[in-house]
């Protein structure tokens, strides 16, 4: 049992810098990706990948790209930053995902998340060594006939 609640405590501390840094991360990853795609402070960069989703934007709507719309929005992230609504939805969304990877690397160990060891709550033995390799219990000799 004490071999479960140290696991469990790796692979808590494994969530929480998890979360942690998907939050933090999100939140300066993505005006990042943005600039590099060409929604930038100064408007979309010629010829990026931000201008051919303007352009097919504008051909789709005759002409001119419809506010509200997913190139318009992002153009008004890459020119103004994220607003503290966006920044809060960001950094949930990024320390989320951030926490389910934290939870699978099942902590230090690299192990899934721990599994009680005795389900039928039967704490009668006790493991004092840390080591989890239990050499007092040996598999029965086998002795070759001779025939």
């Amino acid at each position: 049992m004490k071999k479960f609640f140290k696991d469990l405590a790796g692979v808590a501390a494994g969530v929480v810098v998890g979360v942690a840094a998907g939050a933090v991360g999100a939140v300066v990853v993505v005006p990042a990706a943005l600039g590099l795609v060409g929604f930038t402070a100064g408007g979309i960069t010629a010829g990026s990948f931000a201008a051919g989703m303007m352009s097919s934007a504008a051909i789709a709507n005759g002409g001119g790209v419809a506010a509200g719309s997913l190139v318009a929005v992002l153009q008004s992230v890459g020119a103004a930053g994220l607003s503290a609504a966006t920044t809060a939805s960001v950094a949930s969304t990024g320390g989320l995902i951030g926490g389910a990877v934290g939870w699978l690397s099942g902590g230090s160990n690299g192990d899934q998340p721990p599994k009680p060891e005795d389900s039928t709550g039967d704490s009668s033995e006790t493991d004092d060594d840390d080591d989890d390799d239990d050499t007092s219990k040996s598999l029965p000799s086998m002795e070759l006939q001779k025939s």
